[in-house]
């Protein structure tokens, strides 16, 4: 059977040279691919070298709009890529000073977006480190609960850093205790 008949919008797939990506629109003679970190390519009808992740058959109806939110799902679970996360405006233009107890070094000052940055990058990958772990076939579930904790630990820690956040949905979210 032909990848033709197979292959409709929305189906995964993984290239050999590309990665992961999602059908985006069925040409003539080829597909329109969003792969993940190679962008919008044109795989041909034919291509036989690349894995199927999961299939949409052509004649079910998806809307570009349903494989959109599927693609910025995909891309937001398992890519470094990041969401704007706004500074609370208070920060905005702001300085960091870091100034040593011995008076004979110079204090150091960084700009709180810099640092904003930093955080915001370090809390993104720790969303991908969670979904590799939980998603990984070669540990077994009592490994991904102790991963977990720890991961869950390594956002309490951060949670001083939520100051710094505009929107509390981006904040830093560890353990609840049950008091």
């Amino acid at each position: 059977m032909s990848q033709e008949k197979i292959l409709g919008v929305g189906s995964r797939v993984r290239h050999p040279a590309f990665g992961e990506g999602v059908v985006i629109r069925i040409n003539v003679a080829a597909y329109e691919v969003c792969f993940m970190q190679f962008g919008i390519k044109n795989v041909g009808k034919e291509y036989e070298k690349w894995e199927i992740i999961e299939a949409i058959p052509a004649e079910a109806s998806v809307s570009y709009s349903e494989a959109e939110k599927s693609l910025i799902k995909i891309l937001k679970d398992w890519s470094d890529i990041s969401e704007v996360v706004p500074l609370g405006d208070k920060w905005e233009g702001g300085l960091m000073i870091l100034k040593p107890k011995d008076e004979s070094y110079k204090p150091k000052e960084i700009p709180i977006e810099s640092f904003f940055h930093k955080i915001v990058m370090t809390r993104d990958r720790l969303r991908v480190m969670e979904q590799r772990v939980n998603s990984h076939t070669g540990l077994n579930d009592e490994d991904k609960v102790n991963l977990q904790q720890y991961i869950t630990r390594i956002y309490g820690s951060l949670t001083t850093f939520n100051i710094l956040f505009k929107n509390k949905e981006h904040q830093f979210v560890g353990e609840k205790s049950n008091d």
